[in-house]
């Protein structure tokens, strides 16, 4: 009975937590500025919330790439939902979600808030050393590295705001669920497994 009781307060709350980031993946798809998107924060809330650490990785990065397809298809060419950085973009979101796995069991604010900034600067120093890699606008050089992230820093400006905005939207709308419905509780968990 315990188990059983386990099980369903782990369904019920793997559910919340997957139409949350499949409904902050989807707001990739209303217009919005470069770099305000909900990528950094649902991968740290993946790796924050999941208990799996196989669902933290695979549910974000599978709503990322979902949208991605969905951004392609709406635009009418694929190439803007998949372009050549995509792998480095979705590396960098593996990471975050390893900086998720640090907030499991301490998701309060000061925490979340720090986590948030190093996504941010994860996402910011992979993504542009990519650009510089793999990229035929800079020279390679450690001058060429220097103008890539120079280039750059107008963008992390609208990543730390993404990021900050969907993170409390995110960690905040599942505290408050939390906080009124108990069967999508961590502590749940717990007790039912008593």
């Amino acid at each position: 009975m315990h188990k059983e009781g386990s099980r369903g307060i782990l369904k019920m709350r793997s559910t919340v937590l997957v139409v949350m980031v499949l409904v902050a993946a989807a707001s990739r798809l209303l217009p919005h500025p470069p770099n305000i998107s909900p990528v950094g924060a649902l991968a740290l809330f993946g790796g924050a919330c999941f208990v799996r650490r196989r669902t933290a990785f695979l549910v974000p990065l599978a709503a990322m790439l979902l949208s991605d397809l969905a951004i392609g298809l709406l635009r009418g060419d694929l190439r803007q939902g998949f372009h050549s950085l995509l792998p480095v973009v979705y590396f960098s979101f593996t990471l975050v979600v390893g900086v998720g796995f640090l907030l499991r069991g301490r998701r309060q604010v000061v925490s979340v808030t720090a986590a948030t900034l190093a996504g941010s600067v994860i996402f910011f120093v992979v993504t542009n050393f990519g650009v510089w890699a793999l990229g035929s606008f800079y020279p390679k050089t450690w001058e060429g590295l220097a103008a890539c992230y120079t280039a750059a820093i107008p963008f992390f400006h609208n990543t730390l705001i993404g990021d900050a905005l969907y993170s409390f939207v995110l960690f905040g709308g599942l505290a408050v669920l939390e906080r009124s419905w108990p069967a999508v509780r961590e502590s749940g968990l717990a007790a039912a497994a008593g």
